[in-house]
């Protein structure tokens, strides 16, 4: 009898560290006292809702609701020449948008997993930046003409633009845009788009000076970084980066013969925008490297972004706050001591 509360209790101890150590293994911060509510306005709705009322309503409705966004929404977004009400009368009659706004609504009901990725995601980055502003999250749908335009504290959340693959209108969106930026159309990619998006627009501005591949590589680098910290944790790094599984797979396996193109071609120092933009700009490939056109795009800001987490490993005394106000790229690359190895 003792042998076996002895091993029940061995047993325990031993759930009890996996545990512990499964638990430990989540070096994030406790956010659980910081408060954020998102709610994810549904300009969309309220806007088809207003089909078959009074135009005149709708507009003051919409106006005095939406402020500057339903003014950017009908100027802007829809770059409307004609007044609000003639917009909004020209928009219902078109069969197009009453089809548009049929899939989005299907294809989400309600935004609420979105706004549990956003609260989660707006606490991190409340965590380590006090101070953030959280803008007013505002989903529409614009027939496909933009996916998250920034605005006057607002962001905007192009929901037709996150259809997914199974939506019917799929097919139209793949022959106006390639399909390498297509593929990402999905509701996943939409937490991860917000947080990138607020990033570069709110938090980090690129410092004028960075001319060259590495410190642009760098400053991309850390942006991911700063989205490793801050969006959900099961997150994979092919969302965050935009890459398929395949790409994500070749750039692991030829990491140190990517790196050793680098340095050979001197690329690194390089400051020709025409030479260094095709490492760091969205594309189906990388030109020159791979074969079968099988390599991934935006080499250097995936390259970054490894030498980046290296140089955190290397240094933990360093804060996150500390990292993004430090431009000084060559010495987190040599601080890193970055060497990947070559394929033989």
């Amino acid at each position: 009898m003792m042998y076996n509360v002895k091993h029940w209790q061995i047993y325990l101890i031993f759930l009890f560290a996996i545990t512990f150590i499964s638990c430990k293994q989540s070096n994030r911060p406790d956010v659980s006292n910081i408060q954020v509510n998102i709610k994810i306005e549904r300009f969309d709705k309220e806007l088809f809702a207003g089909k078959n009322k009074n135009i005149i309503d709708i507009d003051k409705q919409l106006g005095s609701k939406y402020g500057v966004f339903y003014d950017d929404f009908i100027h802007r977004i829809l770059d409307s020449k004609y007044s609000n009400t003639e917009s909004l009368a020209n928009l219902y009659k078109d069969q197009a948008y009453t089809d548009l706004s049929k899939e989005v609504d299907s294809v989400f009901p309600n935004l609420k997993v979105q706004e549990e990725g956003l609260n989660e995601t707006f606490k991190y980055i409340k965590y380590y930046y006090p101070k953030a502003k959280i803008p007013k999250f505002i989903s529409f749908a614009s027939g496909f003409a933009y996916q998250m335009p920034v605005g006057d504290n607002y962001l905007g959340i192009g929901l037709d633009m996150f259809l997914g693959k199974d939506s019917k209108f799929y097919r139209a969106i793949v022959q106006s845009v390639p399909l390498y930026i297509s593929r990402r159309f999905a509701p996943e990619y939409i937490v991860p788009r917000v947080a990138e998006t607020y990033a570069h627009e709110e938090l980090f501005a690129e410092p004028d000076d960075n001319r060259t591949l590495l410190s642009k590589m760098i400053f991309q680098g850390k942006v991911l970084y700063f989205l490793d910290q801050v969006l959900p944790e099961n997150l994979s790094d092919s969302i965050k980066i935009g890459y398929t599984q395949q790409q994500l797979d070749w750039v692991q396996n030829f990491e140190g013969d990517i790196w050793a193109y680098f340095l050979e071609n001197n690329y690194l120092y390089e400051t020709d925008y025409q030479k260094i933009q095709v490492f760091l700009s969205e594309g189906p490939f990388t030109p020159g490297l791979g074969e079968n056109r099988d390599s991934a795009p935006k080499l250097g800001v995936w390259m970054g972004w490894q030498i980046v987490k290296k140089y955190m490993k290397a240094h933990p005394d360093v804060t996150l706050q500390q990292l993004m106000a430090d431009n000084d790229a060559q010495k987190i690359l040599n601080q890193s001591k970055y060497k990947p190895k070559q394929q033989k």
